[in-house]
């Protein structure tokens, strides 16, 4: 390999992947198709119906339109794609910058709850990198948003740091904390297998309102009164609060490109991490667009099936 700064170059797919599952919320079939993009693209939906692409939609925290259970991206037509946060998170987590994502629903497949399909997929492909130099999304001052008891912030670093806490009256979760320096490997190894959660109690009520209606045991920890009804159990400890760290994850790759900074975040959620990132990005004060040293080297490489290098330690340009 070469002995280049490793990461430095933007990413995409070695090539297109293919997938399929249900619908957690719609319970109805989603086909999925992830395809290679060039560099600058970012990630793109684009969403069809009928072999018709009907959307383009970028995926940004600028086109967030509604953050209940999950995320959910827009346009302004109308056309919405939701429960984007494992996929997202899969791509950032291993360090992917570009791609186009095709979806034949208005909803990301849930396969079993968790990033572990998507990050198999992509090993099974490969990470090709780009001639572009990477470009990383500085945080220069502290931004907090503050929700009743839930806070959330984000402060300058090095690299990119995510701390989550979460706090739920019951036995079976209580008060959880889990803190990572980000890298491809830790992403895949701490939380990319954890998987969302919800509690019996609030089943039907959520049935009532169209939601959740593929949700099973097959891609979801359900919590009864005193006992996790999945039979295989926890996959981690503390799965919950990784789950909750993916899904931050997820939330924070809608930047628009790798983040260095800290993120905190304290009995929040999909809404939270929104809101947070909306509120850095709208002060020219907090963050800055820098890019990753300048290569000698013009001529692209494949990277290891896998193997996602990642170094954020950027310049700034």
């Amino acid at each position: 390999m070469s002995k280049r700064f490793v990461g430095s170059r933007q990413t995409t797919l070695g090539r297109d992947i293919r997938l399929a599952g249900i619908g957690v919320h719609s319970g109805a079939r989603v086909s999925m198709v992830l395809h290679p993009a060039e560099a600058d693209t970012g990630y793109r939906f684009l969403v069809s119906s009928r072999g018709r692409i009907v959307a383009e939609i970028p995926g940004h925290v600028d086109h967030v339109k509604n953050l209940t259970l999950c995320t959910v991206l827009g346009d302004e037509s109308g056309v919405t794609i939701g429960t984007v946060e494992h996929l997202l998170a899969a791509l950032r987590g291993l360090s992917i910058d570009n791609c186009y994502i095709e979806v034949d629903a208005r909803e990301v497949p849930i396969m079993d709850g968790s990033a572990a399909a998507f990050v198999a997929a992509v090993d099974g492909v490969g990470i090709r990198e780009l001639q572009s130099q990477r470009k990383f999304i500085k945080v220069l001052k502290t931004v907090r948003v503050e929700e009743g008891q839930s806070w959330g912030e984000i402060r300058p670093h090095s690299g990119f740091h995510v701390d989550v806490e979460i706090d739920f009256d019951t036995p079976l979760i209580g008060r959880q904390r889990y803190a990572m320096e980000m890298s491809s490997g830790a992403f895949r190894n701490e939380i990319a297998r954890a998987r969302t959660f919800g509690f019996m109690r609030e089943v039907e009520s959520l049935w009532k309102a169209g939601l959740a209606l593929g949700a099973s045991l097959e891609n979801s920890i359900a919590i009864a009164e005193d006992r996790v009804m999945n039979p295989e159990g926890l996959r981690y400890p503390q799965e919950f609060v990784r789950h909750k760290t993916l899904d931050a994850v997820g939330d924070l790759a809608l930047a628009g490109a790798p983040i260095l900074g800290s993120y905190r975040s304290v009995r929040g959620g999909h809404r939270l991490n929104a809101y947070v990132l909306k509120k850095m990005l709208s002060d020219p004060e907090a963050w800055t667009m820098v890019s990753a040293p300048r290569l000698r080297e013009s001529t692209p490489v494949d990277l290891s099936v896998g193997v996602a290098a990642v170094n954020y330690a950027a310049d700034g340009t």
